[in-house]
This record gives C-alpha cells, sequence and structure tokens, in this order.
C-alpha cells in the first residue's frame, strides 16, 4: 500500500543548469550534488535532478505542483526571480468549500511544473 511520495526524479539535460533553477529560482534546499545527480529537500519528498541514464529517460519529467500559501504571490515572487510562466494563478476546483488555484512554468529542462494553493473559503 502506497502511503506518501518519498522521492520526485526529474529528468534534466544540463545539471548545473537545472541545479541552479531550483536552487536559486525555486529556493529549494540542495541536500547534495554529484556530476549527473542533484537532490532537494520539499517538506518530506525529495526531488532528484539526474542526466539521463539512457534514452529511454531521456524526455520531459512528470508535473510537480509545488503547494504554497498564497498563489498570487508566489507566482509573483518567482517572476521576479526570472521565471517565466504559461499561466497565471487560476481556479481549478471548487471541492465543497475548498478551492484549489495553480499556476503552470516550465523548468530550464523543459518540464512543466506548477505552483498549487489549496485555499478555504467562508460560506
Amino acid at each position: 500500500m502506497i502511503q506518501n511520495i518519498g522521492q520526485i526524479g526529474i529528468p534534466v539535460k544540463d545539471i548545473e543548469r537545472a541545479v541552479d533553477f531550483y536552487k536559486n529560482k525555486l529556493n529549494l534546499n540542495l541536500l547534495f550534488q554529484t556530476d549527473s545527480m542533484a537532490f532537494f529537500e520539499t517538506g518530506g519528498i525529495r526531488l532528484m535532478l539526474t542526466l539521463p541514464e539512457n534514452e529511454t529517460f531521456d524526455h520531459p519529467g512528470s508535473v510537480v505542483y509545488f503547494n504554497v500559501n498564497d498563489i498570487h504571490e508566489a507566482s509573483s515572487t518567482h517572476q521576479k526571480r526570472g521565471i517565466t510562466f504559461i499561466s497565471d494563478p487560476h481556479l481549478i476546483a471548487k471541492m465543497g468549500t475548498t478551492e484549489t488555484w495553480m499556476s503552470f512554468f516550465h523548468d530550464t529542462e523543459g518540464n512543466t511544473h506548477a505552483l498549487m494553493s489549496e485555499v478555504e473559503q467562508s460560506q
């Protein structure tokens, strides 16, 4: 039975460029780096940036959804750091009194990711 996500692997083409993006633009905590991999801590889930071992793994990776408290503020802050968003923050779904908001962007390796915020609305 799956309990939670322990690590997400993201294929990259240029490890130094990718580390700079995740460390300095997204401001994630770099745990350690080798010549072909880098690991970041994101609240209990590790992100592993890795040069593809072979052609099978040489493609953009899965979408990683980064939780933020205030999607508009986070989007603005990350834009100021040089991240280009492919969508402004927008409402994705409303479940009861909870709204899920997202804003999508590309990293330096062509992977699509998103900022995500779940906001409780009063009735």
